[in-house]
């Protein structure tokens, strides 16, 4: 790989703890001497930490710029302007040469597949001028439709008139009811179907509501866990931009599982049910009659894992109710339509401009509009539904084609034993810790917002435990029996595995990411001999408003704790600009005897950004190259010193 595409360096500045020119890796000036008795939880609000003198007060940082272009000879500019050239005018517009540097630009060359087979030639040449920029997806090469719209046989396809078609925003070119498609796939299997069931009790709907179904399981031979709710709170302030909410809950009565217990730095797995409103409404769209929904019937299956989660592929028979496989078994608004799912609503579509426009979306020529379908704003089962209502396929059939709903997983965010050790919580009950940051997208409904599946379920649990506490109830837990349908998860996941050890740890936390490290910091600070060696960089938007765990770090929070903020005017900094100022610090801790670095967060491109600024403090400490410092990295997390878990 040559120079101008290897990755941009950023220098490492020069700061009371950032010495780029010294490679000797020297421990920083130690702390004043810490408390380490455990805090006491209060359910106040804290004041937002602020730095500590054992951390730099600069403020400089590079902000990223645009790539140079990589250079080119004169005889390639040349072939690439006479492309240009053969175009239509509205194409491109060739401006001349000007003597001042260029930045990085983009230009439209093309608006349709047939300019761009024009500028690319049948050659190889062609191929490879933009083999480095194309999606891989075939879009600009795909077979299209005649763009011939004045023939007097062609009859143009009447789009649905409705606000959630309008939202899908389909660029279907001049299709119409004659036009002839290719490559459309047979109509799919119907792998589940129904029959009657023996005569049994009912399950009350509130149950199903609930409670999963016992043939979920996430980990055969067990079954998921209903575990109480303690207690709940929100950890950010009105106005922050996401809202994050903090969740106890009892696992007194959780099952031996073969004596694998819950530990810092593991994540349970939560099994969360669609909305019921979402629910209802994909029954009214198919036309599902209300008193058999939660008629009891036999599901029978084809040998596949489904309805269970990590199940064998085996046929099944099953006593269930069509609200239950509907809300705990299929997924219906966090993966992307397949054109199984569209074949299967074309077939059974009564409105013919429908039922093409289905079919198109699964042709060769309808390719480029499926991709875009597919990788744009997400779309849920709902909204294709009111999209084309006339298509209504058997609710067995449709369940066939849909995904499974899968396990949503979450970091514990405090040491079990020491969250079952606190004050007030009665003998011998044993309490886990989690937070939860809500997602939240556009919808496709004008004004209203969508929560994710399992986010959106926790955060109505949250806000019923709230509003009951604020309505006055002395035991909101015990009153309203809520509870969370849970297994144990991830307990054996690299965070867990690797912390331990008396070495010093340097915590690099976005958003959320900051959950286990809290448990990491109050289990360090149970050891006097480890309470000095804990760095940690917090990433915020604004420390005003979403802050999580402000002050619950102990009494010495500000000496161990550096708060970066994303959002706050005049200081805006990201945690990637932390670490290069920070670089004796990073530089000590992964060159100190079991000394670990951990990241962890759900910012968008925090976790390449903090790998990026980890590299450019090894290359300026280590007098390294970049491949010599990705390398150091590589080796570090072979070891076990570096922990990255991002998503």
């Amino acid at each position: 790989m040559d120079a101008t595409s290897q990755p941009r360096q950023h220098a490492v500045p020069t700061t009371e703890t950032s010495h780029p020119n010294d490679p000797i890796p020297h421990e920083p000036a130690p702390a004043n001497k810490f408390d380490v008795s455990p805090p006491v939880p209060s359910n106040s609000s804290f004041r937002s930490s602020h730095e500590s003198l054992a951390w730099s007060d600069s403020s400089d940082s590079e902000a990223p710029s645009t790539p140079n272009t990589e250079p080119m000879n004169d005889q390639q500019v040349d072939e690439i302007v006479d492309k240009l050239q053969d175009l239509p005018a509205p194409s491109v517009e060739i401006t001349p040469k000007q003597n001042k540097a260029r930045r990085a630009s983009t230009t439209l060359i093309s608006e349709d597949a047939e300019g761009m087979r024009k500028l690319l030639g049948d050659g190889e040449t062609g191929t490879k001028l933009i083999e480095k920029y194309c999606c891989g997806g075939g879009c600009c090469l795909v077979q299209t439709l005649p763009s011939d719209t004045a023939t007097p046989d062609f009859t143009p396809v009447v789009l649905p008139d409705n606000e959630a078609f309008h939202s899908l925003k389909l660029k279907l070119g001049p299709l119409s009811l004659d036009s002839d498609l290719d490559q459309v796939p047979q109509l799919p299997q119907e792998t589940a179907t129904f029959d009657a069931a023996p005569p049994s009790e009912k399950k009350p709907v509130t149950e199903v509501l609930t409670k999963p179904p016992s043939f979920v399981q996430p980990h055969p031979p067990y079954n998921v866990f209903s575990a109480p709710v303690h207690h709940a709170r929100e950890l950010t302030k009105p106005g922050a931009e996401k809202r994050t909410f903090h969740f106890d809950i009892d696992v007194t009565d959780y099952p031996d599982e073969g004596g694998v217990d819950f530990k810092v730095g593991g994540a349970i797995g939560i099994c969360p049910p669609n909305p019921p409103e979402m629910v209802d409404d994909v029954f009214d769209q198919l036309g599902v009659p209300k008193f058999v929904r939660d008629k009891p019937v036999t599901l029978k299956t084809q040998p596949i894992r489904w309805p269970t989660i990590w199940g064998d592929e085996k046929a099944r028979e099953l006593m269930t109710t069509r609200r239950e496989l509907l809300t705990w078994c299929v997924d219906l608004q966090s993966t992307p339509p397949t054109k199984q799912l569209l074949r299967l609503m074309a077939e059974h579509a009564d409105a013919l401009n429908e039922k093409k426009i289905l079919l198109y979306l699964t042709s060769a020529q309808g390719q480029a509009a499926f991709c875009d379908l597919r990788t744009g704003s997400h779309v849920t089962v709902p909204q294709l539904l009111h999209a084309f209502p006339s298509a209504k396929p058997p609710l067995h059939a449709f369940l066939s084609v849909l995904p499974q709903l899968m396990p949503r997983f979450y970091s514990l965010s405090n040491d079990p034993h020491i969250s079952s050790a606190r004050p007030g919580i009665p003998g011998g009950r044993r309490l886990i810790e989690m937070a939860v940051t809500i997602h939240e997208d556009p919808d496709w409904q004008a004004g209203k917002r969508r929560t994710g599946v399992g986010s959106g379920y926790l955060e109505r649990i949250a806000q019923k435990f709230i509003e009951a506490e604020q309505s006055g109830i002395r035991d909101p837990a015990h009153v309203l029996d809520l509870s969370i349908p849970m297994f144990r998860g991830l307990m054996a996941n690299p965070l867990s595995r690797q912390f331990g050890g008396d070495g010093p740890m340097m915590l690099i936390g976005a958003g959320v990411g900051m959950a286990p490290f809290r448990g990491f910091i109050l289990n360090r600070l149970k050891n006097a001999n480890c309470a000095n060696k804990i760095w940690l960089v917090q990433g915020v938007r604004d420390s005003m408003l979403d802050e999580i765990y402000s002050g619950e770090l102990g009494a010495h929070e500000r000496e161990i704790k550096k708060v970066v903020q994303s959002r706050r005017a005049g200081t805006a900094r990201y945690v990637q600009d932390e670490v290069r100022m920070q670089a004796d610090v990073v530089w000590f801790v992964i060159n100190a005897l079991d000394g670990r670095v951990f990241v962890c967060g759900s910012s968008k491109g925090m976790g390449e950004g903090v790998h990026q600024a980890l590299i450019d403090v090894t290359m300026e400490k280590g007098n390294l190259n970049r491949e010599e410092a990705e390398e150091f990295w590589a080796k570090k997390k072979e070891g076990g010193q570096y922990v990255a878990e991002t998503w």
